[in-house]
């Protein structure tokens, strides 16, 4: 009787629950302009293309936080530059970035961390990553609310962004790295596969919901915060993958989403 209890509360603690909340506001935040720009299965494949840093942090013995950066940073900027130049479509690159870095990653990845990286943990970060976390996470919110009404028009309304002289480009690749940080944080506590989910099913059931962006923003942002609360509760209370819980819980609302719409 006394295990069991002890193991939900070390679950549930604060500061466990602190970091999911950070990763889960400016997921939810940025989702809301994933899903209004279709870009949702970019948002997941950009989470894959983080694996080979991740795998040369654990090989070499540096942060693998500071990999997955470094390689979705240079992959961003990579993309951006090739699909200004018209060769190929900015969805055709990501893929072909996502497939081989995804290969790449599981060839190189230490077995042993192998589902970690993929799945996250949570229950397991340290101070520093806590820390990193934390201001990574409060770094994305300021650039997000600062750039609100900008990120709004070129997801929303393009043609009047450039009217109105807005240097949609820049912007477009702001969002990206804004986008890219965020997965490379969220990677440690819920992983390189679910990362992308964590963006997308909070502002996808908010869009079922909500009939004005205000609603979408604030729908997304109660639903990234449930799923984070009671996937982290369910996986202590039933000692089970805390990544794999808060996106279920995400999937769930999602599908209950769908008969308000219906309704």
């Amino acid at each position: 009787m006394t295990v069991f209890p002890s193991f939900i509360f070390q679950m549930i603690s604060p500061t466990v629950f602190f970091v999911g909340v950070v990763v889960a506001l400016s997921a939810s935040l940025l989702g809301v302009f994933v899903v209004g720009r279709r870009m949702a299965l970019i948002s997941d494949a950009l989470s894959h293309v983080a694996l080979p840093g991740l795998a040369a942090g654990l090989l070499l013995g540096f942060d693998p936080f500071l990999g997955a950066l470094a390689v979705l940073f240079f992959s961003v900027l990579i993309i951006s530059s090739i699909e200004r130049q018209g060769i190929l479509s900015f969805e055709t690159l990501v893929g072909i970035f996502f497939t081989a870095a995804l290969a790449i990653g599981l060839l190189i990845i230490p077995e042993e961390h192998l589902l970690e990286s993929l799945f996250g943990d949570i229950a397991k970060i340290g101070y520093l990553e806590i820390l990193e976390t934390a201001l990574l996470g409060f770094l994305i919110l300021f650039f997000i609310v600062f750039f609100f009404r900008e990120f709004s028009k070129i997801t929303f309304s393009s043609d009047l962004a450039w009217g109105e002289g807005l240097n949609v480009n820049r912007l477009n690749l702001a969002f990206l790295l804004l986008l890219a940080l965020s997965v490379a944080m969220g990677i440690k506590i819920i992983g390189a596969l679910l990362m992308g989910a964590l963006i997308i099913l909070p502002a996808s059931a908010a869009k079922n919901a909500a009939g004005s962006l205000k609603g979408l923003t604030l729908l997304s942002i109660i639903f990234g915060l449930i799923s984070v609360f009671v996937g982290l509760f369910l996986a202590g209370a039933f000692q089970l993958p805390p990544g794999p819980m808060v996106v279920m819980v995400s999937a769930a609302i999602f599908g209950l989403s769908l008969f308000v719409r219906k309704a």
